[in-house]
């Protein structure tokens, strides 16, 4: 696998955590670089791990990971987004642990079994997963600015939307685990 090839799977990977991080900057009023920071690693941490768990734990995991994590993405994914349609003016400014672990996971999971099948192409793990959670870091920590960016102007529609987005990133992700996409 080449550099290019993997830079290119980093990325594919980050896009979740990129998308759910500009939700998180539309739901402050004035962005900081401790919400993007915690976004990046948050989401670059998790992004790090799974593709390692995967790698070491993948034959014993994966098939219960392959039969339920589609549903888990998208039941947490749908719970938050429900969650910010239905707020009116009470935003989602919640970067603690509590609120951060489940969207982690939840954007990550497919991380586990790119993990699983570079066990299977004997790459070297570490640097490869510590690639993917530095791309997932930084593009997660530009989409709490780009959210912030757009929740200036647009906070409310732009919450809803945010909502709809999330809903359909667990949807998207469910209908690929169930081989239908």
């Amino acid at each position: 696998m080449t550099l290019f090839d993997l830079i290119l799977i980093a990325i594919s990977l980050s896009m979740d955590a990129f998308a759910v991080s500009i939700c998180k900057g539309l739901s402050v009023h004035k962005v900081s670089f401790a919400h993007a920071m915690t976004c990046g690693l948050w989401f670059g941490g998790f992004q790090f791990l799974m593709p390692t768990l995967g790698f070491f734990l993948g034959d014993r995991f994966a098939v219960v990971l392959t039969n339920f994590g589609p549903w888990v993405a998208f039941v947490l994914l749908a719970i938050i987004g429900v969650n910010m349609v239905r707020e009116d003016e009470q935003l989602d400014d919640d970067y603690s642990a509590k609120a951060m672990l489940p969207l982690a996971i939840a954007t990550s999971i497919d991380a586990f079994a790119v993990g699983v099948s570079f066990a299977a192409m004997q790459v070297n793990i570490l640097p490869a997963a510590g690639l993917i959670g530095c791309i997932t870091c930084l593009l997660s920590a530009i989409g709490v600015r780009v959210g912030a960016l757009f929740g200036d102007k647009y906070r409310a529609p732009s919450e809803r939307i945010g909502g709809i987005v999330l809903i359909l990133i667990g949807l998207k992700t469910l209908l690929t685990g169930l081989g239908i996409l």
